[in-house]
C-alpha cells in the first residue's frame, strides 16, 4: 500500500481550506490523475482523508489500530499538512537505501524545479506508521505565508493558488505512482 493523505478537519474559526483542505485535495487529485491517465501500478494506492487531526489525531490513531496488523504491506505513508504553496520537495523518513531511491524519483520533477529531499518527514497522521519503521514522506513547500492564515478566519479558498496546488499535486502524483509501480518495496 502506498498511502497518500491530508486531513479534512479544520480549526474552529476558519474554513480549513489551507489547513488542511489543500493537502486533502492534492491527495485526491494525485489518484484522480493516475486513474485518468489509465495507469495501473503494481501496488495499491490508497487515499486517506483523515479526521480528528486537530483534536489530537484520533482519526489517525483509529486507522492505525485497524490496519497495523498489515504493517508489512505498507510501502510508504505520505501526508501533506503544511499548506499547498510553491513546493520545494519532500521531507523523508526511512532507511538510507530508501532515501537514495526517493532522491532518484525526485529527479523526475526537475522540469518543475522540485527535487529536494529533506531529512525528516512530519505529520501527525502518519507518525504511528513511521514510528514502526514504515517510510514516510511529507510535502515541503514555501510556508512563509502559512502562519498568516493558520487556524484563523483567513483560512479560506482565496488563500489557495491553483497553479501552486497543481505543482503540489504533480509532486504527490509522481512520487506515489513511481513508488507504487516499483518492482520492490522501499527498503526498511
Amino acid at each position: 500500500v502506498v498511502l497518500v493523505s491530508g486531513h479534512l478537519d479544520s480549526w474552529d474559526v476558519g474554513q480549513g481550506a489551507m489547513d488542511d483542505g489543500g493537502g486533502a485535495f492534492i491527495s485526491w487529485e494525485a489518484l484522480s490523475l493516475i486513474k485518468d491517465l489509465g495507469l495501473r501500478p503494481k501496488r495499491t494506492l490508497r487515499l486517506v482523508l483523515w479526521t480528528g487531526e486537530e483534536q489530537g489525531g484520533v482519526g489517525a490513531k483509529q486507522y492505525y489500530q485497524l490496519h497495523k496488523e498489515n504493517i508489512s504491506n505498507f510501502d510508504i505513508v505520505m501526508e501533506s499538512d503544511e499548506g499547498t504553496f510553491q513546493p520545494s520537495g519532500l521531507g523523508f523518513a526511512g532507511s538510507a537505501e530508501a532515501r537514495d531511491i526517493v532522491k532518484e524519483i525526485m529527479t523526475l520533477l526537475q522540469p518543475i524545479n522540485v527535487t529536494d529531499v529533506y531529512d525528516n518527514a512530519e505529520g501527525t497522521d502518519i507518525a504511528y506508521w513511521m514510528r514502526d519503521g514504515v517510510p514516510g514522506a511529507s510535502l515541503r513547500n514555501d510556508i512563509n505565508k502559512y502562519f498568516w492564515f493558520h487556524h484563523s478566519q483567513g483560512d479560506t479558498m482565496t488563500v489557495q493558488d491553483p497553479n501552486q496546488m497543481n505543482l503540489c499535486a504533480a509532486v504527490w502524483t509522481v512520487v506515489s505512482y513511481v513508488i507504487a509501480d516499483m518492482e520492490e518495496m522501499l527498503p526498511r
